[in-house]
C-alpha cells in the first residue's frame, strides 16, 4: 500500500473536526463520578446527545530501586478489583482528592499503600484514560530514592499486598494474566520511554 493513500501530514490542522456543545447537564451522581448529557453540533450540521463521564483525576506511582545484587526492581500491589471480579497486579494509584494537587496525591497514595516515601518523584506524563466519554486525566509518576516508614493506612474496603519484583519480569508480563489493567499496560510504556531516554535506570 502507498503511502500516501491518507495524509502523511501529523501536523494536519483539526478545526474543522471539533464540534460545538451546549451546557452539560448531570443526570447522575454517585460517591466516585458523576454523569453528564451534552447536546453538541457537527460544523457539517449533524446533531447528538453524548454522555459523558466526570471522575477526579487519577495518579498511578512507579515506585522503583536496585537492590542489593543490583536488579532493578519495582513495588507492586495485589489486589481484589469489583469491576473485573478478580485480583489484579498493578503499580499503586488512587484518585486526587479536593482541593490536592497530583503530586500531593501521589506522594499520599504512596505512603498509605505501601508505607514507602520517595526522595525523588517524576511526572513521566499525564493521559486520558478513555477519551470517548471520560472527562479526567491520569497523572503517571516515577518513584525513586525509596525509604519504607511505615505500615499500610489502607481504607476499609482496600485489602493490598505488596510484592518487590524484578522489572524485567513486571515489563515481561504486563497486559495479561493478572496484569492486564490497560492503565498499567499505558504506565509501562511511559516507563520505558523514560528508561530509554536516561539509558537504562
Amino acid at each position: 500500500m502507498k503511502s500516501d493513500i491518507f495524509t502523511t501530514d501529523p501536523n494536519i490542522d483539526t478545526m474543522h473536526l471539533y464540534w460545538a456543545s451546549e451546557k452539560p447537564e448531570k443526570i447522575f451522581k454517585c460517591p466516585i463520578f458523576e454523569v453528564s448529557k451534552v447536546k453538541r453540533q457537527s460544523q457539517d450540521g449533524r446533531v447528538g446527545d453524548f454522555i459523558t463521564v466526570d471522575c477526579p483525576e487519577w495518579v498511578v506511582i512507579i515506585p522503583i530501586f536496585k537492590d542489593e545484587n543490583g536488579v532493578v526492581r519495582v513495588v507492586v500491589e495485589q489486589q481484589y478489583r469489583h469491576g473485573s471480579d478478580s485480583v489484579t497486579r498493578e503499580f499503586p494509584a488512587g484518585l486526587v482528592e479536593k482541593d490536592e494537587d497530583a503530586l500531593t496525591a501521589a506522594e499520599r497514595e504512596l505512603l498509605e499503600e505501601t508505607g514507602i516515601k520517595a526522595s525523588k518523584i517524576t511526572l513521566l506524563g499525564n493521559l486520558s484514560p478513555n477519551n470517548a466519554f471520560m472527562s479526567n486525566r491520569q497523572y503517571f509518576f516515577l518513584a525513586e530514592d525509596l525509604e519504607k516508614v511505615s505500615g499500610q493506612n489502607l481504607d476499609q474496603n482496600e485489602e493490598i499486598d505488596i510484592l518487590s519484583l524484578p522489572l524485567a519480569d513486571v515489563i515481561d508480563q504486563m497486559g495479561s494474566g493478572i496484569s492486564d489493567n490497560a492503565l498499567m499496560m499505558a504506565a509501562t510504556g511511559l516507563l520505558l520511554k523514560e528508561e530509554k531516554k536516561r539509558g537504562g535506570f
